[in-house]
């Protein structure tokens, strides 16, 4: 009862925040999605992102060595594993099951498509790629989740042997920036709210690319930049200031919900990582906002 409270008393700061303004109280109440027409990329200058200098890298705020970042990562999801599906309907009020119900659905697997999940330990995406396939052609390949964090993916399949469908899954513990499946493997691969906390978003990206069939499609979902000044500033007052606080009344951790706010503001904007994964060899790449690029959808073809 104390837990629900406090999270109720999170919502509250943030219904306040948001009440400042009529105006963006009209505009948010509809929840609609943001389309974007396709980025058509001229210029290829290398962004390395990722990296702040030749042998170090951002962890949240923080400039630490590249050799640290993976483990640092590590801990921090081995801490919330357990209430990581709680904590993501705490910090975005439910809707990543609207956005991820959308990424599936654009993303639209055929039954003979075999499919990669990565950084998807505890199942969300991988789930609901299955009931799609299920629900539209009644038959599917088995799905294939790859995840850095064994806790993640032991999350994962709890969930699926408590829901009776373990048969459909093939669990793998892997590293997205070398990961151990042949070339020309998938002919779908997803990534949802894990590419930021990649060291190298690029070495990332051309795993992705080598691992697809040609006709292949990368689609990723991750957190972006609201470009609309008086929504950033709303958002950013809630995401620095109420959801390290719900970490820590939801899962007893403030520092790591801090450093996965921290991770978001430092993942490149939509044009900039659309331009990164044309740069990994992709096609036809464009994305689209939702909820007025809070998150982003982004999308490429091995052609």
């Amino acid at each position: 009862m104390l837990k629900r409270s406090c999270v109720k008393h999170c919502y509250r700061g943030l219904s306040a925040l948001v009440t400042k303004s009529s105006s963006l109280a009209t505009e948010c109440s509809s929840l609609a999605t943001h389309h974007v027409q396709p980025c058509y990329l001229q210029n290829k200058q290398m962004h390395s992102t990722s990296r702040c200098h030749d042998d170090e890298t951002h962890f949240g705020y923080q400039t630490i060595p590249e050799s640290e970042k993976e483990g640092r990562v590590k801990e921090v999801f081995e801490r919330v594993a357990n209430t990581y599906d709680v904590m993501n309907d705490a910090m975005s009020l439910g809707v990543h099951r609207l956005w991820k119900d959308h990424f599936v659905k654009s993303a639209a697997p055929s039954p003979n498509f075999k499919c990669l999940d990565v950084a998807g330990g505890t199942g969300d995406i991988a789930f609901k790629l299955h009931n799609y396939m299920k629900n539209v052609n009644r038959d599917c390949e088995k799905i294939v989740v790859c995840d850095i964090n064994a806790e993640m993916l032991r999350v994962g399949q709890e969930r699926a042997e408590e829901a009776g469908n373990t048969e459909h899954f093939i669990w793998k513990e892997g590293n997205a920036e070398q990961l151990e499946f042949p070339d020309e493997s998938f002919d779908l691969y997803t990534i949802a709210y894990g590419i930021r906390n990649c060291t190298h978003i690029d070495k990332v990206l051309q795993e992705a690319h080598r691992v697809l069939k040609p006709g292949g499609r990368f689609m990723c979902l991750e957190f972006s930049e609201v470009s609309n000044p008086l929504i950033s500033q709303i958002y950013d007052r809630y995401s620095h200031d109420l959801i390290p606080v719900m970490g820590q009344v939801v899962a007893g951790d403030f520092e790591s919900y801090q450093y996965l706010v921290e991770s978001i503001r430092k993942f490149p904007n939509q044009e900039t990582f659309a331009q990164m994964i044309a740069e990994a060899g992709f096609e036809v790449v464009d994305y689209e906002n939702l909820t007025f690029g809070v998150s982003a959808i982004h999308s490429g073809y091995k052609l």
